[in-house]
């Protein structure tokens, strides 16, 4: 199996800027590889919105981790697994790293939040945090599970999206590195990066810096390099895209006497054949077939 955790560290190593684009199942796990990020980011909203429910820590570890599994068995890049609150405490946290080091996930995070967490750009959400003391036993547990150095333990500061300011955020990242983490999540809900880029200048912690910018869309690579900025995440784009098209197309569909009257654009057979290699699966058989009748030639 491909270390997938020394290819994530090598890419942060390298490169200025690690792109990474979330993903919900497979398929587009597949499509972010395809069109050249550095890695996926198997999001706990997207992948709870695939079931219906809302990112409110309702589904199980399992069905979380199903959803990265597949992602890995068809991506040749680096899965970055988001677990929330780590699904429980220290122990729980124990039995996630051992189940998501052996799938060949590069990198787990989890957040400093209450269980159950609700999802930190909701509307008057529920953001309340453990404390420090608390969430770094949880790293230590992580940390002290992993059998492979380059697994990456990503703690997710939320201190900024509960209201408890900069010194807290500050204080807690700090608490964090020294507890074993290898990256740090600054997350923020403002509509601009001013607070990201506050945290970033003013933290002196040694670790990559990972950020999620879905309200503040408008900051640039360029910016977020200049403030050392190393991983940025690109969460629920491929989810929100699915969305809108789908309902575009879904829309023309119920009000159409037939299907050549559709006029948004959809893909073809063959690019989804593609998608699944389904002409190279056919050449495999094809070879198997020929190996076959070989082998009954020579009985």
């Amino acid at each position: 199996m491909l270390n997938n955790s020394k290819i994530l560290r090598d890419l942060i190593e390298k490169k200025s800027l690690v792109k990474v684009c979330g993903a919900y199942d497979a398929m587009s796990a597949k499509l972010v590889e395809i069109h050249g990020f550095d890695a996926v980011w198997a999001g706990s909203f997207a992948i709870s919105a695939t079931h219906g429910v809302p990112d409110s820590s309702i589904l199980t570890m399992t069905e979380f981790f199903d959803a990265a599994f597949d992602m890995v068995g068809i991506c040749k890049i680096p899965v970055i697994a988001d677990c929330d609150t780590g699904y429980g405490g220290p122990d729980n946290v124990r039995r996630m790293v051992k189940k998501y080091e052996s799938a060949g996930v590069a990198a787990v995070c989890i957040e400093d939040k209450i269980f159950p967490k609700q999802n930190s750009l909701l509307k008057d959400g529920k953001n309340d945090l453990i404390s420090e003391r608390e969430f770094a036993e949880k790293i230590i547990a992580a940390k002290e599970t992993k059998q492979n150095k380059d697994f990456m333990i990503i703690a997710r500061v939320e201190a900024l999206i509960s209201g408890a300011g900069m010194d807290e955020a500050l204080k807690r990242a700090t608490a964090y590195e020294q507890a074993g983490a290898d990256a740090i999540l600054i997350h923020s809900k403002k509509e601009t990066p001013k607070e990201i880029f506050q945290f970033s200048d003013l933290w002196k912690g040694n670790l990559p810096i990972v950020i999620v910018p879905t309200t503040y869309g408008t900051v640039t690579n360029n910016e977020l390099i200049s403030h050392k900025i190393k991983i940025v995440i690109h969460a629920n784009h491929t989810l929100r895209a699915a969305h809108a098209a789908m309902s575009r197309v879904l829309k023309e569909m119920i009000n159409s006497n037939s299907l050549s009257e559709i006029k948004e654009n959809i893909s073809s057979m063959e690019d989804i054949f593609e998608l699944q290699y389904m002409y190279d699966n056919k050449s495999k058989e094809k070879v198997l077939e020929e190996k076959l009748k070989k082998l009954g030639n020579n009985n």
